[in-house]
């Protein structure tokens, strides 16, 4: 067992019924791969990321510069799912009702009475591709809080269930700003992960470069139902976590929080928001999903470590310092995660973070 892994004396282990079910997870996690790279070069952090967030009934936006294939990623994983696909293209004109739908009025052929009937709007989907999301007005973007919040649309004053599962899996561009609507941190909040699309390597540029300039066209095949994805889901909830591992994130998420206790220097110099307790959660749900995708039965430290970045960096706001200074927030994460020890002996040694448990 890794050294970084945290272990308790309790009973974590998982029946064999779960255990087989992890393996089904784990099979369908390597299928979904498999399809995606039919059409997907590369881009395997992204993925993986992408994926956990679905096993973890999580939200994720994707930031990256155009021609990345980040609408093409998304797309190509709504078909390997046998689910409902909708995709919305946010525009500064673009008004909740587009998106949510709306209330018409017909005339009853029988009756010949006038009465009120409810036209779904796009969101009434399982996989909602919202493409560049920032480009929307604060009013639609609301309502579309609303949707990946509390899964209800409400039009009047009805409130309409969303199907499970529900997903919204949003892009982004971050060099074009002009005509762009920044998202409220309430609603980035609301995302689990935030998902950087880097340059492909030389290698992977070869093949795209070879691939999409010939006729070679590459067929998707479904490997997942929404039962069967309700169903990981499920299990994913299940696997345990030892309270030292939940030690150890809190330690980590709290030291991000300006002016509270423990909070080391770096933090009070280039921070000027810190992570919420949604953090917190969205770190040990993934990192359960990342544990049986790596084939084991219960979480450890590495897990958190490996999704730090994508689940903070949306939820640290940076200070003016930290602009001048060429300090991103990612960076401000792999600093933290460097200087935070694993062990939890080591956690209660530091007299700055017993500040932390004693708070």
């Amino acid at each position: 067992m890794p050294d970084d892994i945290l272990t308790d004396s309790k009973d974590v282990s998982l029946s064999q019924d779960d255990i087989a079910a992890g393996q089904r997870l784990r099979t369908a996690y390597e299928n979904l791969k498999k399809q995606l790279a039919r059409v997907i070069v590369g881009q395997h952090e992204v993925i993986e990321e992408l994926l956990i967030a679905l096993f973890c009934r999580g939200h994720c936006i994707l930031e990256g510069v155009p021609g990345l294939a980040k609408t093409l990623m998304i797309s190509s994983l709504a078909k390997c799912l046998s689910l409902e696909f909708s995709r919305i293209q946010f525009t500064p004109d673009l008004m909740p009702s587009d998106i949510t739908g709306t209330q018409v009025i017909e005339e009853n052929i029988t009756t010949g009475a006038r009465e009120f009937r409810f036209l779904p709007g796009p969101l009434f989907a399982n996989i909602i591709l919202a493409d560049e999301i920032n480009r929307t007005p604060p009013k639609t973007q609301a309502a579309l809080l609303e949707a990946m919040q509390e899964r209800t649309v409400t039009v009047g004053r009805v409130r309409h269930k969303l199907q499970d599962p529900f997903f919204v899996l949003a892009t982004q561009n971050p060099i074009e700003q002009e005509g762009t609507y920044p998202l409220p941190e309430a609603q980035q909040d609301r995302f689990m992960f935030k998902v950087f699309v880097k340059y492909p390597s030389f290698k992977d540029e070869f093949e795209i470069a070879q691939r999409t300039t010939s006729l070679q066209q590459e067929e998707i095949t479904p490997v997942l139902s929404g039962e069967e994805i309700l169903e990981l889901q499920r299990v994913v909830r299940k696997v345990p976590v030892t309270p030292q591992v939940i030690n150890y994130t809190l330690v980590l998420v709290r030291q991000t929080r300006v002016g509270e206790p423990g909070t080391p220097k770096f933090i009070r110099d280039w921070l000027s928001w810190g992570a919420g307790t949604r953090a917190v959660q969205n770190l040990i749900i993934g990192a359960k999903a990342r544990a049986l995708l790596y084939g084991r039965t219960q979480v450890g430290t590495e897990d958190i470590k490996a999704l730090a970045h994508p689940v903070l960096r949306h939820r640290l706001l940076t200070n003016f310092t930290a602009t001048s200074e060429g300090i991103t927030a990612d960076k401000v994460i792999s600093r933290l995660v460097e200087e935070t020890p694993t062990h939890e002996s080591d956690l209660h040694k530091d007299e700055r973070l017993r500040k932390i448990f004693a708070s």
